[in-house]
């Protein structure tokens, strides 16, 4: 099975930039610590603070899926209801 990769991106209220991120970055030494993640790195645009991605790689989609169920992840998703403008999530197959 090939590996996976994960794009998400988020743009968040204006007023909950700071809020966000925190919540975000809260996700990062847990998943890192997960069966099957080989990559897991939190980004900022640099011209709209409101726009954060995650650009990761898994060993296989049903790793990655166990991931979305983790209890971290669904601590995230409580803890920013209502917060997010717009979630785009992307599963990519590297090709080269």
């Amino acid at each position: 099975m090939s590996k996976l990769t994960i794009v998400a991106n988020f743009k968040v209220k204006s007023d909950k930039i700071d809020v966000v991120r925190a919540e975000l970055e809260k996700m990062i030494g847990p998943t890192r610590q997960e069966e099957g993640c080989l990559q897991y790195d939190l980004h900022q645009d640099n011209d709209n603070p409101a726009h954060f991605m995650f650009y990761e790689n898994w060993e296989s989609r049903e790793l990655w899926q166990l991931h979305s169920a983790s209890d971290h992840v669904q601590a995230y998703r409580k803890a920013s209801e209502g917060m997010i403008e717009e979630f785009v999530l992307n599963e990519m197959t590297h090709i080269a």
